[in-house]
């Protein structure tokens, strides 16, 4: 199993349920757990060893009481989590269910042994977020032969990385947000195309089968139908144009050739 800033991934998945663990008995533990799953928190190695241990939600400040145990009894003192909260004395294990995005933020943790004095104090940051969910792929082809594939998935903090036939990808750039959810294969590239998202809490993957995109000559062939076509449109409409003016200005002179010849004509018989 793989560690991750002190988180243990118990069971991988994308779905509500979804446990994970994270070993907090160093100060300043840094623990992550899935929205509407359950998280374990090992606070200490076995609670038996002290006389009172109390568990706090905020470091500095105004603290809220969370969890209190004194002689091998606990009870929760922060009642509106009392039925998502368990402890385990005999491991030191603080497990909560049904996760919220309000569990996020800072504790604290400190035990006494039998006399009241205080054994230690450590922090503990809880970070609660969304795993992320099924990847989609989309491509589009590009005026150059290129083509650009973008993977989408939701979850808090996503991270994309992607291969070519298991290969790590080289031959690509990077969109600007730095995020490399969406890349681009220079052209001439196919083979088994593969986005796998991850944060914190769970990973996911998804691959497709990507062939070649056409080359610079089939887009140009097309500009230049279309270059054509917009030709021919206006040399017809131009040729119209002239046929029209010209129709239109024989009308005009035999119309002046009749006109002249009638007064010619009113002339003579005058």
């Amino acid at each position: 199993m793989e560690a991750v800033l002190g988180l243990l991934v118990i069971s991988a998945g994308v779905s509500h349920g979804l446990e994970t663990s994270c070993d907090a008995r160093q100060n300043r533990s840094q623990c992550y757990g899935a929205l509407g799953g359950t998280v374990y928190l090992q606070l200490v190695t076995d609670a038996t060893r002290y006389d009172e241990l109390s568990f706090w939600k905020g470091s500095t400040g105004a603290k809220t009481e969370i969890l209190k145990m004194k002689k091998d009894k606990w009870v929760i003192k922060y009642t509106p989590i009392e039925d998502r909260l368990h402890f385990f004395i005999n491991n030191g294990t603080l497990r909560l269910n049904n996760t919220r995005s309000t569990d996020s933020g800072e504790y604290l943790q400190e035990t006494f042994n039998s006399g009241g004095v205080a054994q230690g104090t450590r922090g503990l940051q809880l970070f609660i977020k969304a795993p992320v969910s099924s990847p989609q792929l989309s491509s589009e082809c590009l005026s150059h032969g290129e083509m650009k594939v973008s993977c989408s998935s939701e979850g808090d903090g996503s991270q994309y990385s992607w291969t070519l036939d298991g290969q790590t990808l080289r031959d690509t750039k990077a969109s600007s947000d730095n995020e490399t959810n969406t890349i681009t294969l220079k052209k001439g590239l196919s083979g088994n195309l593969t986005c796998t998202v991850r944060n914190n809490i769970s990973s996911d993957s998804i691959s497709k089968r990507i062939s070649p995109c056409p080359g610079v000559s089939v887009f140009v062939y097309f500009q230049l139908a279309e270059v054509f076509i917009l030709l021919t449109v206006c040399l017809g409409s131009y040729c119209f144009y002239k046929k029209e003016t010209y129709h239109h200005k024989e009308a005009e002179c035999m119309q002046s050739q009749v006109d002249h010849g009638g007064t010619q004509m009113r002339v003579l018989m005058s």
